[in-house]
């Protein structure tokens, strides 16, 4: 059997870091070597997130769970706050980041490449780990070649801090490689309310929706005459990412550099 796969799991408190350590810790493949979460400092892991104890106990600093372990993957679902701060040093430690925590620069994700390429270790920038988020997001870059007038609607609940989502943003930018830029719409148009037609990109609109009750979903709608197309994908609840974050673990074992996008892991 092959070396289990040593993780590190940042964020382990949040809604998704637990469902993460959930994953780690009951998959064969993969061994759990610290958690972070400085609220939950000093609780057993396993504890945590309604397991058994496992005798990992969650630390307080990013640093010292790096320094003490000999960690090969971190996985990183915290805020955009930190995540610049958290891969670089992950990256120097040698460890490669998985990250699905959002809202890098264009300008950091090409630092963050050479550094993982000068410490000869992968990375994954991940906005998205759903598998059927991944297919939504490619049939709406194939179907934007044949119908190119298209808006973007993604819902997230009213405590997500980034708008639009990683995965509006991630969308936009591959529906823009098969797209011209083409500025939809009446020329005269105005806006009697400001931003009420949404955020402009590569021609098209993008809108974000914030509600409590709401999770995650997006829909990229396409008009043609007398025709409309709607691509959506809906997520329920934060386990349906897990077997995509499992893939990250593993392919970021595999090359060298930053990749953006889950999307590439997925033929």
């Amino acid at each position: 059997m092959a070396d289990k796969i040593k993780v590190i799991v940042v964020g382990a408190g949040g809604r998704m870091g637990r469902e993460v350590v959930k994953l780690v810790l009951q998959d064969e493949e993969l061994e759990l070597v610290a958690a972070v979460n400085r609220s939950e400092a000093g609780t057993d892991a396993g504890k945590l997130v309604g397991l058994e104890p496992c005798g990992i106990l969650v630390m307080d600093q990013l640093e010292k769970a790096l320094s003490q372990t000999d960690a090969d993957v971190m996985v990183d679902f915290t805020t955009p706050q930190y995540a610049y701060e958290h891969t670089s040093l992950a990256i120097s430690h040698g460890v490669r980041p998985v990250m699905g925590t959002t809202g890098f620069t264009t300008e950091q994700i090409t630092e963050l490449d050479k550094q993982c390429q000068k410490q000869g270790i992968g990375g994954l920038i991940a906005p998205n780990f759903s598998i059927g988020a991944i297919l939504m997001m490619k049939f709406a870059a194939q179907a934007a070649k044949y119908l190119p007038n298209l808006e973007i609607i993604e819902y997230h609940g009213d405590q997500k801090l980034d708008a639009p989502s990683g995965t509006a943003v991630k969308t936009a930018e591959m529906i823009a490689e098969n797209r011209k830029e083409i500025r939809q719409g009446n020329p005269k148009e105005e806006e009697t309310i400001e931003g009420s037609r949404g955020g402009y990109y590569n021609g098209f609109r993008i809108h974000s929706v914030r509600l409590p009750g709401v999770f995650a979903q997006q829909e990229v709608i396409f008009g043609d005459f007398g025709q409309t197309l709607k691509i959506r994908h809906d997520s329920y609840e934060r386990a349906g990412y897990m077997p995509g974050v499992k893939i990250g673990i593993q392919k970021v074992m595999e090359y060298t550099g930053m990749v953006y996008g889950f999307d590439h892991f997925i033929d």
